[in-house]
């Protein structure tokens, strides 16, 4: 079926002369978000200043890519003071860790707009990999006439992993493991 599937969007696209395109992230248009266990409730945050780009061809989903830097220090959950312990050693250390970066080694199980998109998240020091869920919103004009795209990733990852937070003690259990992702990217066409 996948292949069929696959099939069908190759030969769809074999007079378009498609070809991967390069997509500039559009901060205004973008997020990054993430929700954590507090003790029985669930935190939300983000991140307010980020870069990055995505390659993205319709014909060949499995050929795309994407990078990112996210600034550790503007992490927001809504709390001032939460918001700068979270910057202090004790979690982001961002001061001698000033950035989260992600660069994309792969993309795999492409089943029509979805994907896993697998890569290398660097945190804190410390570069793992993860494998997001990717959906890709699609390709369309604005008003202005620029060309943007539009994906959404999702996916867990271990704040332990990285060395965020409390690992021991009676504090450890304050705080969840398991990080919820979730990035909202539109990106307009590098001309």
């Amino acid at each position: 079926m996948k292949r069929a599937v696959l099939t069908l969007l190759a030969v769809g696209f074999l007079g378009a002369a498609v070809h991967a395109e390069t997509y500039t992230i559009d901060p205004y248009h973008s997020s990054v978000s993430f929700k954590i266990k507090h003790v029985i409730g669930k935190v939300t945050g983000k991140f307010d200043k980020f870069t990055g780009s995505f390659d993205y061809d319709p014909a060949h989903l499995d050929k795309a890519g994407a990078e990112a830097t996210i600034d550790a220090a503007s992490v927001d959950t809504g709390i001032e003071k939460r918001d700068n312990h979270l910057r202090t050693p004790d979690f982001f250390d961002a001061q001698k860790f000033p950035t989260l970066t992600f660069k994309s080694t792969g993309v795999t199980d492409v089943n029509g707009n979805g994907a896993k998109l697998h890569g290398d998240l660097t945190m804190h020091g410390v570069t793992k990999p993860v494998v997001l869920d990717l959906e890709i919103e699609g390709v369309a004009k604005d008003p202005m006439g620029n060309t943007r795209a539009g994906a959404t990733a999702t996916g867990h990852v271990s704040r332990e992993d990285f060395g965020i937070g409390p690992t021991s003690g009676p504090m450890a259990g304050m705080v969840g493991q398991d990080v919820e992702i979730s990035i909202e990217v539109e990106g307009t066409q590098k001309k």
